[in-house]
């Protein structure tokens, strides 16, 4: 029998992780690049196609052994037309047909769908979300990415925009924010805030993970800041308790690593903000399946789209 395999890309604003999945979404193979050396759409886009081209050639499989390509990213996405309406922390994208693009370069199936999206659809079905019927889950990095489990269905919208948490609006006026609006969500709780947020506190050269190994070994300001942040996300996250009475909320991205004074924020003002009868139902967890949930996201994507 021929073995057969899925490519999943997780597209960030930071990384662009390629991995090749076989046909029961286990990891097999992985490789990542910055985003950053890939300065222009032009770029990007030739560097996705170089991608999944040379990671073929590396695993020493021919194109007729991938079943197809599932790619996740960073901002609002036509799914059913491949079509990437705007990414908000990679300048230069506008209306891209990247699913025809990355066909036509590379010979294969390519699907495409938001990362927060396929981050919710595997970890509802294999993470923290199983079992749970109505969930919001997050990504915290670059940016922050919602998508929405409601009645067990991923919930797309009409547009097939929904989930756009990190660009709910949380004050009159506020800091610039790349979707071309201000003051939302993610423009305080992303990791451009969080970070200048930490240079002024513990000066320059701190970095995020530093301050979640300190907070691990009970650094009191290292632990304040990180449970600060969290009571932030919690404000706004009551908005959404309070409106679709959740089961849960899962957190993951590479924020989610900070661990429990982080979490520990979070369920304090989600008790103090929500109203009563949402507050008490509604659990918070931390994503299961990591920094691999959107690339095992985009693997069932493609069985989805497929029909395997």
């Amino acid at each position: 029998m021929i073995k057969k395999f899925i490519i999943g890309i997780d597209l960030g604003g930071t990384n662009l992780k390629c991995s090749l999945l076989d046909n029961k979404l286990k990891i097999r193979a992985r490789n990542s690049f910055s985003t950053k050396s890939f300065n222009s759409k032009e770029k990007l886009i030739r560097g996705l196609a170089d991608s999944i081209n040379n990671f073929i050639l590396s695993s020493g499989y021919d194109a007729g052994a991938i079943l197809g390509v599932g790619i996740g990213v960073p901002g609002p996405v036509d799914t059913f037309k491949g079509i990437v309406h705007f990414l908000p922390n990679i300048p230069g994208w506008k209306e891209v047909n990247l699913k025809k693009v990355l066909e036509k370069k590379t010979g294969l199936k390519v699907f495409i769908d938001n990362d927060a999206r396929l981050m919710s659809l595997a970890e509802s079905k294999i993470g923290a979300a199983r079992g749970f019927s109505n969930v919001l889950c997050l990504t915290l990095g670059t940016g922050v990415g919602g998508g929405l489990i409601l009645n067990n269905l991923l919930y797309r919208g009409k547009d097939n925009a929904a989930g756009e948490f990190g660009h709910v609006p949380i004050n009159i006026t506020g800091p610039k924010c790349g979707c071309g609006s201000e003051a939302c969500i993610e423009t305080y709780i992303g990791n451009n805030a969080i970070k200048k947020s930490a240079v002024s506190i513990f000066g320059a050269g701190i970095s995020l993970e530093k301050i979640s190994y300190l907070a691990r070994n009970n650094n009191r300001k290292a632990v304040k800041f990180w449970n600060e942040a969290g009571k932030k996300l919690g404000i706004a996250l009551s908005g959404a308790v309070n409106l679709l009475n959740l089961d849960a909320v899962v957190i993951g991205g590479g924020v989610s690593s900070a661990g429990w004074p982080l979490f520990e924020g979070i369920k304090q003002a989600i008790a103090k903000r929500s109203m009563s009868v949402q507050g008490k139902r509604v659990k918070i967890y931390r994503a299961k399946l990591g920094v691999d949930a959107g690339i095992i996201g985009a693997g069932y994507l493609v069985k989805e789209r497929l029909g395997i």
